[in-house]
Parts: structure tokens; sequence; C-alpha cells
């Protein structure tokens, strides 16, 4: 018994220490949407702290704009457990702490306990700002200009 329990502690130690250490975002939300894990890589891209959002809602990271739109698709999620974006990589917009506003890319999903009932959403992401700015401005560039109302009189 004891070999089981020193190998869940050490496989414990190593899920606690690849979520912390990953580069990339890991955010778990409990059903209610307040934030139960936050990674090193989301203090980086988001500039809060994990003592600083731990146990505090999403609001935190989604624009207001967004935010009813965000809270009925959560809430469907979580009460259907089915999640529209399943497979997929989602581009979003999201908020720094500093105010500034950012582009993530964002996977999701549902985590459930050991008798399948949904305990919370799982996003996984990075950054994608410079690169979605530059993809803009890129297609901006190339674009044919359309004459304006004014010209078209």
């Amino acid at each position: 018994m004891q070999a089981t329990a020193a190998c869940a502690d050490t496989d414990s130690d190593l899920y606690r220490a690849l979520v912390d250490q990953a580069p990339d975002v890991i955010i778990f939300a409990d059903r209610n949407g307040a934030i139960r894990v936050w990674n090193h890589g989301a203090e980086t891209v988001f500039g809060h702290s994990a003592a600083e959002v731990l146990g505090e809602s999403l609001d935190v990271i989604i624009p207001e704009r967004l935010r009813k739109a965000h809270w009925d698709g959560f809430h469907k999620a979580v009460n259907s457990g089915q999640t529209k974006y399943r497979n997929q990589v989602l581009t979003t917009r999201s908020v720094h702490k500093d105010g500034s506003k950012l582009y993530v890319e964002l996977s999701f999903g549902l985590v459930r306990d050991g008798s399948g009932a949904i305990v919370g959403s799982l996003a996984v992401g990075r950054d994608c700002t410079a690169r979605h700015l530059k993809a803009v401005a890129q297609f901006s560039a190339t674009a044919p200009v359309r004459p304006s109302e004014e010209a078209l009189k």
C-alpha cells in the first residue's frame, strides 16, 4: 500500500510540475466560472499572478463586450456536457492586467471527476497577438481598395 501511495504522490507532483511549468496558458475554472488553476503561462500572458486570480471569475481576462456570449457558451457546455469548439483552436480576444487587448488561441475541454460528473472547464492556449496583428496588416495592405461612397457619386 505504501508503494501505491508513494507512486500517487509522485504522479501528483509530476502533474503539478507539468501544469506549473508548461509554457502555454493552462486555466481551469469550476462549474461557476471561478478560476481554480492558473499556471505560469497564464501569468506570463495575462499579467495576473495566480494569487490575484485564484477563486476569482474568468471575467478578469474576458473583454466586457464578450462576457455575455462567453458565459452563455460556458454554462451551456458545462450543463450539456458538450463544447461547441471541441477539438478546435479558437482565436479570441482577451484582456491583459494592464488593460491592453490580446488575441489568444485557446482550446477548451470539460473536466470530469471519477464518477463522470463535469467539475469545470479547461482552457489551454497561447498569446498570438503579434502574429494576428501582422496577418491583419498584411491582409489590409494587399486588399483591393474600395472606392468611397463619395467617389461613386
